[in-house]
């Protein structure tokens, strides 16, 4: 108790300093500049032109996350599925083509896109987008079909249907149903790389606010843009985070209501839920080879 309630004075205190500091008056080439709160900062935002540039600067972004976030969970199936497969030639090389992906930086793959294949900078950010997180997603609804019981597949199978109609018809929608908290986690992620389109010319939020009315209105509004700008991408992020666990605790419950703080939580990090799956699925093929 006594170190919680020293860590919160502390952080008061820094928050009263960063608040001071932005809110002195400074000096500027012999100018006195007000301080960032001061109204003569924020004047801006009485004009409906400047929320209509803001607009649309949104829009943009969600334009690009939505037609990414449905482009990389088609893509992440397609090769979960390939992945999975017991043809060595099918599953090997996609092994090969995701880490190949997963290892590329996306801001790379977006200048390569735009510089090679000259799509316009939507189109490479998009692209680059459903390329990088598709993979993520792939592995993640891998490591959702490798977690599932064995029982599911043999059930399958002892009623006739092949290995292709167990993995389409039985196990799949269960690894996708379980994993869907995850993927909602990993389309946040996609969000907000959204904003390395600044780098290659897309007017998302960030470049239409930082850069085209922080140069429009000059550098006296570059503080309380960039407050705005925070404002919207956190409204955004932590609306699908809840989201994702309102999903995480009825997927938890099989579709019913979880109290708070009880019932089993799943990690909303991908990468910790794959090697989470993969681990308890060798656990279970060890135990079934061990000798009886």
């Amino acid at each position: 108790m006594i170190a919680s309630v020293v860590a919160l004075l502390l952080i008061l205190a820094g928050g009263f300093w960063i608040y001071t500091l932005l809110a002195a008056p400074r000096d500027s080439g012999g100018i006195t500049l007000p301080g960032m709160f001061d109204a003569s900062r924020w004047d801006i935002f009485a004009d409906p032109q400047v929320w209509r540039f803001i607009g649309e600067g949104v829009v943009a972004t969600l334009q690009a996350a939505a037609v990414a976030g449905v482009g990389a969970i088609a893509l992440g199936i397609g090769l979960s599925l390939m992945r999975s497969s017991t043809i060595a030639w099918v599953r090997i090389p996609t092994g090969w083509l995701i880490e190949f992906l997963r290892g590329m930086p996306v801001l790379l793959m977006m200048l390569f896109i735009l510089l090679i294949a000259s799509t316009g900078a939507f189109w490479a950010v998009v692209v680059a987008l459903i390329l990088y997180n598709g993979t993520l997603i792939g592995e993640i609804l891998r490591a959702g079909l490798v977690a599932l019981p064995r029982g599911q597949r043999e059930a399958a199978l002892s009623v006739g249907m092949r290995e292709f109609q167990s993995k389409m018809l039985v196990e799949f929608p269960q690894a996708f149903r379980q994993m869907l908290p995850i993927i909602i986690a990993q389309l946040v992620v996609l969000l907000k790389d959204t904003s390395l389109g600044y780098i290659v010319g897309y007017n998302e939020i960030i470049r239409t606010n930082i850069n085209n009315l922080g140069s429009f209105y000059g550098n006296r509004y570059l503080f309380s843009l960039f407050i705005v700008t925070l404002a919207i991408y956190l409204a955004i992020n932590l609306s699908l985070s809840w989201v994702a666990r309102y999903v995480s605790r009825r997927t938890a419950s099989g579709g019913g209501r979880v109290k708070k703080g009880k019932g089993p939580q799943k990690p909303l990090d991908p990468d910790q839920t794959i090697l989470l799956a993969e681990a308890n699925a060798a656990a279970r093929q060890s135990a079934s080879q061990a000798p009886r």
